[in-house]
């Protein structure tokens, strides 16, 4: 009924949907960076929606099979094996008590998600397991703790029998080595960016800055310059894409603040935040807009496949 974590890696947590119905009281929501390869990896455990799974950031994470299970990872490339072996990416395995599984460094995207059937148990923590760090919320033991060596990870042993051998469909496996285009909705303060800064906010590069983690992801490229000197601070949303005075702007993710004042630019749909968080430090990426109802519709087209 449980998994054993040998080597933790960098930053391994659990992660289910996240936590929402709490951010007035300045608690922000957690939750999977990668939705799209959280959500498969938890349908390829035959798993419902919201599920616990394991979010690896970088690799280096070795575990062992306490009682037969049925796993699946998706996400980032990080050399999976079981006892040396190499596991095919994108797919469910099925691992016997005293099986080992290792995942070395990411060589594509940066986050790997490992489900197991009928997904991971833990603490529920103001309604949500997810982990974050900085708040000490959520995760294994309810404490914000990332995984360490000689930890657990406990699941229903139960539901391994029932778990579905299912094939991820083709067109849902990402290459995180393509630069993406991330889809934009712009914001309440998009026109007050001069023309040239949009001009070339919509039709350059930006690059992703080492200065990136679970809370906000900066991007380095031509200045923004905003004719707003100071707002007053407003709610945040996923996906929110902050310019602070250098005109670089940040796009905030899972664990990011829940207000801030500097103007935004717009909000990163939750498929591209998803992309975004794929991205290493170095890596180029543009910018495109779009309207809510599309933003909308692509969500429930995705969401409709689960």
């Amino acid at each position: 009924m449980s998994l054993l974590i040998e080597k933790p890696g960098p930053l391994s947590t659990l992660q289910d949907a996240g936590r929402f119905g709490v951010r007035h009281l300045g608690v922000t929501q957690g939750g999977p960076a990668d939705l799209h390869a959280w959500a498969w990896s938890n349908w390829l455990a035959g798993n419902a929606w919201g599920a616990a799974a394991l979010e690896v950031t970088l690799g280096g994470l070795t575990l062992s099979a306490q009682q037969p299970c049925r796993l699946a990872i998706t996400g980032a490339d990080m050399q999976a094996q079981v006892n040396g072996q190499p596991l095919p990416h994108w797919q469910g395995v099925n691992l016997n008590s005293g099986d080992t599984l290792s995942l070395g460094m990411a060589r594509a995207g940066i986050r790997a998600y490992l489900a197991v059937a009928g997904g991971f148990q833990a603490p529920l923590v103001l309604g949500s397991s997810a982990c974050v760090v900085r708040d000490h919320l959520g995760g294994h033991q309810g404490d914000g703790r990332p995984l360490a060596a000689g930890d657990t990870l406990i699941f229903d042993e139960k539901m391994q029998g029932n778990a579905l051998s299912r094939r991820l469909p083709a067109q849902e496996k990402r290459d995180y080595d393509d630069e993406p285009t991330l889809a934009l909705i712009p914001g309440a303060q998009f026109r007050h960016f001069d023309d040239h800064s949009l001009i070339e906010a919509l039709n350059r590069p930006w690059t992703v800055d080492p200065r990136s983690d679970r809370m906000g992801i900066r991007l380095q490229g031509s200045m923004l310059h905003c004719n707003i000197g100071s707002l007053i601070s407003e709610g945040l949303t996923l996906g929110a894409v902050q310019v602070p005075p250098d005109g670089q702007p940040i796009v905030l993710l899972n664990d990011r603040q829940t207000i801030g004042g500097y103007p935004r630019l717009g909000t990163l749909t939750p498929l591209a935040c998803a992309r975004l968080a794929q991205c290493r430090p170095g890596q180029t990426l543009r910018l495109s807009t779009i309207t809510a109802g599309e933003a909308q519709q692509a969500y429930r087209e995705f969401r409709a496949q689960f």
